[in-house]
């Protein structure tokens, strides 16, 4: 089969080399920058590497800037970004501008399958009246289905191939032609009765974890003060009811493109159709006070040792989660800007970042020594592994105050310092 994947990012590109090792693929994105790089052989997305780009490049699959390639391709995949705009509503400009570039290249027997996650309604409301300006009629001239994108950045176990996939179609045809195509690289394909369905089915995972994690986030709170250990009570709720009791874990906020982001949508769908989602909203604003419920045990241990205009701040991780290098919505950023609003002076280390983009200008990673030289107070905001293996000893020496905040449980304990910790009996 020939398929066209319009956007070539976190979802794109995985996609595109996946289908690339059983079809022809061309991979569409309007910056040039990445398709220069993908042209030279040169992955940016990690979980990619040059070598399996290598594989395919030139043979079965071809980046381009040009979406004339979107008229030689039978299935056209749509994979771009669906932000929030300022005020927590949905912002679909890159769908629809993805919608209006394709429009101008659809032809009859095209399939067209939105992957980018949003609202139940969108592929219906959104997209088919913008490629229906083609003059073409959707479920007619041309098919739609809408297959909702399941990456796990830095997941090994769980890839492409071996997490089911979702599809809802606009007809039985359309379904049963979409099916086909990804079946022939997915091990697991999950048919549903309607594109609404395989819309809710994404945005219902995501919102799922969003409510669960600000759950934990809240008892963590709440244990702080109590003087309990959360990470102690999950470990023995987990063991003693395994079965009815599913773990999440608590920490200075939630990241990536899904979980801070895609219940807002569903939120927005529910108050225009007259409901309030009032336990959604709320979540989100539970985790959304997580980064500042952190900046306030930093000023805390601060304050029993120097004064805070003085002190200096290592933020040892600035990811969404451990052992990527992607920094989308992440909370250890949102920290960083709360910090220096305080007018702290903040450093950070990352061996998977080299710099991060800040309300406050770039903000380049230091080598772990550096950054922990002279620092008043070492955040762990992220639990990568090559955390969990640190000398504290070395740290502690090359500290002038010895001070540790942790937000993701590296540490079960840490002999010399002062030691305070997201739902942690801080010492």
């Amino acid at each position: 089969m020939d398929i066209c994947i319009v956007g070539l990012g976190y979802v794109g590109l995985p996609l595109s080399i996946t289908f690339a090792q059983a079809h022809s693929v061309y991979g569409y994105d309007v910056q040039e920058e990445k398709i220069s790089l993908l042209k030279k052989g040169h992955s940016y997305v990690e979980d990619i590497s040059d070598s399996d780009l290598a594989a395919v490049l030139d043979t079965s699959f071809f980046p381009a800037t040009d979406p004339s390639c979107i008229e030689q391709s039978e299935f056209v995949i749509i994979c771009v970004p669906t932000p929030l705009d300022e005020k927590k509503c949905p912002n679909l400009q890159f769908v629809k501008s993805a919608c209006e570039t394709v429009k101008d290249y659809i032809r009859r027997s095209h399939i067209i399958i939105l992957e980018s996650t949003t609202y139940p309604g969108t592929t219906e409301e959104v997209v088919i009246p913008i490629l229906e300006k083609s003059g073409l009629k959707a479920g007619k001239d041309f098919g739609v289905a809408y297959s909702p994108e399941r990456i796990d950045p830095g997941n090994s176990q769980y890839t492409i191939k071996n997490t089911p996939k979702v599809v809802g179609a606009l007809t039985e045809r359309d379904l049963q032609r979409s099916v086909t195509l990804y079946s022939s690289v997915i091990d697991t394909v999950v048919p549903v009765k309607d594109i609404k369905t395989a819309e809710a089915s994404k945005i219902l995972e995501n919102i799922f974890r969003a409510v669960n994690i600000a759950l934990i986030n809240e008892i963590a709170l709440i244990f702080e003060s109590l003087g309990i250990d959360v990470w102690e009570a999950l470990k023995a709720a987990s063991s003693k009811k395994p079965s009815t009791f599913m773990p999440h874990y608590p920490g200075i906020g939630v990241g990536g493109h899904c979980i801070p982001v895609d219940p807002y949508y569903l939120a927005w769908k529910a108050k225009e159709v007259g409901h309030l989602a009032r336990l959604i909203e709320l979540s989100g604003e539970i985790n959304d006070y997580m980064p500042l419920h952190t900046l306030y045990m930093i000023l805390n241990k601060l304050k029993e040792k120097r004064k805070i205009e003085d002190a200096k701040v290592a933020v040892f991780g600035v990811t969404y989660k451990k052992d990527i290098s992607d920094v989308r919505e992440s909370p250890a950023v949102t920290l960083i800007e709360l910090l220096k609003d305080y007018g702290i002076e903040v450093v950070y280390h990352d061996p998977h970042v080299f710099k991060i983009a800040t309300k406050h200008g770039v903000i380049k990673g230091l080598p772990l020594e550096e950054a922990a030289k002279d620092c008043d107070c070492i955040v762990f905001a992220v639990d990568h592994t090559v955390f969990k293996t640190l000398d504290l000893s070395r740290l502690q020496s090359l500290m002038r105050t010895p001070i540790i905040v942790d937000g993701k449980n590296v540490f079960d304990f840490v002999e010399g310092f002062s030691y305070a910790g997201i739902g942690k009996v801080n010492l």
